[in-house]
């Protein structure tokens, strides 16, 4: 249980746990990426805890009340049952540090006994809050209650500065200012992600030394812009620009999921990669056309294709349809060979 780290065994080495601004060179925030920063120096955010208000009843985000939506939606009653004796733990220790209030965790009436730890207790949770800037701000919740405190506020979303980890502050639509580090689990995250993408460049190394068609095809398949890929196109280019979709810098700013697409795409077969590619070139020489009536068209016979991409690569995959395969295969290869 969660708990545990702060009851921990004073043999056992952790790491440390911060607030540190997050950081990324490839998303512009005010020039200030040049320089390796999130924020202007001397420069800090600071913010309340949040709540939320039903019928005029404050209930702070604290990540310690065991009626919350999150720990009531719970699937396993097991992995509840855990999660509500976690909170009644540290609830438990709060209260006799803070308030000199002990109570039992195990007592049928724990919570009409705990006088601070309540969830509307406005007096005491409106005073808590955080205050970052480009320094880490380390926490110490063995020793220190109040960063007990911000620890779990932080961990439920308690404040909208502060993604709840590394991996959760990377892959948010809009980058947060800051977040929770926990040394080993954000280590862990970037290991992975340089993995992955070192496993993606290894398989662009191979299909550039050995299958430059396949390169080709991939390149074709993701990026936008398609039809710039001939087979004329020197690989230097193929490589090139595929090194910069794997590393984030094409049409997928997410590195991680970049890195996976490429896989994903290096891992088909030659005939799927190219029918793929087809359809993308066609629908843009508008050789295949979708229609008002939702469905994609065979420009010349007006053959009906499908509903979607996968429906029409389904449809020309059929050995019954060779007959489009062939005329669409001649018309694109016409621009492909310039």
């Amino acid at each position: 249980m969660a708990f545990n780290r702060i009851d921990m065994d004073p043999g056992i080495k952790r790491g440390p746990i911060t607030i540190r601004p997050y950081f990324n060179e490839k998303v512009r925030n005010m020039g200030l990426e040049q320089y390796g920063l999130a924020l202007y120096d001397q420069v800090f955010h600071e913010e309340q805890l949040a709540c939320l208000e039903y019928n005029g009843i404050k209930r702070y985000l604290t990540g310690l009340n065991e009626f919350s939506p999150d720990v009531k939606l719970i699937p396993d009653p097991e992995s509840r049952a855990a999660k509500i004796r976690e909170i009644r733990a540290v609830v438990s220790q709060l209260e006799r540090d803070l308030a000199a209030n002990v109570i039992d965790v195990d007592d049928k009436e724990f919570w009409n006994k705990v006088k601070l730890l309540r969830p509307d207790n406005d007096e005491f949770w409106n005073k808590i809050s955080l205050r970052c800037g480009n320094e880490p701000v380390h926490l110490d919740p063995v020793k220190d209650p109040y960063d007990l405190i911000k620890l779990y506020a932080i961990e439920a979303g308690g404040f909208s500065l502060v993604a709840k980890n590394y991996e959760e502050a990377r892959s948010k639509q809009k980058p947060p200012k800051f977040y929770l580090d926990k040394y080993e689990e954000t280590v862990s995250t970037k290991t992975e992600s340089k993995k992955l993408r070192n496993k993606a460049l290894a398989e662009l190394q191979k299909l550039f030394d050995k299958n430059t068609n396949k390169l080709l095809y991939v390149a074709k398949v993701l990026d936008i812009a398609s039809v710039q890929y001939r087979k004329s196109t020197p690989n230097d280019v193929l490589y090139d620009n595929m090194d910069m979709f794997i590393n984030g810098e094409g049409s997928e700013k997410n590195a991680n999921r970049a890195a996976q697409m490429f896989l994903d795409a290096a891992d088909q077969d030659m005939e799927t990669l190219k029918i793929r590619c087809m359809i993308k070139d066609c629908t843009y020489y508008k050789f295949i056309v979708p229609k008002s009536d939702g469905f994609i068209y065979h420009t010349e016979s007006s053959s009906l294709l499908g509903r979607t991409q996968a429906d029409v690569m389904e449809y020309l995959k059929n050995p019954l349809h060779e007959d489009i395969l062939v005329d669409l295969t001649k018309k694109i290869e016409n621009y492909w060979n310039q």
